[in-house]
């Protein structure tokens, strides 16, 4: 079988990566008006993401050239989640609550960033306020919910985009269906969730991962 590399593919994953672990802002602006309207679909929101205590989902991510890769995504709360990459790709995203961490086994390198204060964190963990870390976008359509997530003190870490469509059969009435992850050099990647499963039973070990820095073999 022929060895793909996946250069643009790998930058995605950090470009998500950072997103996810520290690229998350810590106040909340409220969207344009109505301001009923908006404050009720970000509480939905918070209550359909703090609604799910496991999930399991096929995803797609499309990098900034168009290129696409899949895999299957994990999550357990709180704080823990994991892309799983098909196995050309040699990738893993996974987070164990205190740290997200990107492994690249084609090239034995693990880059790690801390959780703790990001809305990752938050978005995971029901004791913390989710509404201050996010702005609430008015997106034309009355079944789909966007919230996007970004510092303006740290333009470097990019943003992050939500969506949600209205549905009855997800935890709070809505589900995840993709996000956008948007670096400072304007790289655009999405990540898109298809056939979610809710409520199934993940172990622990799920999120950890071989270390290949230890397991490799280095020239003397």
């Amino acid at each position: 079988m022929i060895k793909h590399t996946f250069p643009n593919i790998k930058a995605g994953a950090v470009t998500l990566a950072l997103a996810l672990g520290v690229a998350l802002p810590a106040t909340f602006t409220a969207a344009p008006a109505p301001a009923l309207a908006a404050a009720g679909d970000l509480d939905s929101a918070v209550t359909a993401l703090r609604g799910i205590a496991t999930m399991k989902a096929d995803f797609t991510q499309t990098d900034r050239s168009g290129r696409s890769i899949g895999g299957e995504l994990s999550l357990k709360r709180p704080g823990k989640i994991r892309f799983e990459y098909e196995e050309s790709a040699q990738l893993l995203v996974v987070s164990n609550g205190k740290s997200m961490y990107l492994i690249d086994y084609e090239v034995d390198q693990v880059q790690r960033w801390p959780i703790r204060n990001s809305p990752l964190g938050a978005l995971l963990d029901p004791d913390r306020d989710v509404k201050k870390y996010g702005r609430l976008v008015p997106t034309g359509h009355s079944n789909v919910v966007s919230i996007e997530v970004r510092d303006p003190k740290r333009p470097e870490f990019g943003i992050i985009t939500l969506i949600f469509q209205r549905d009855r059969s997800a935890p709070g009435g809505l589900q995840l269906t993709h996000w956008v992850a948007l670096d400072a050099q304007n790289h655009r990647t999405t990540v898109r969730l298809r056939n979610h499963r809710y409520g199934v039973s993940i172990a622990d070990r799920a999120f950890t991962f071989r270390d290949p820095r230890r397991s490799s073999r280095r020239p003397r």
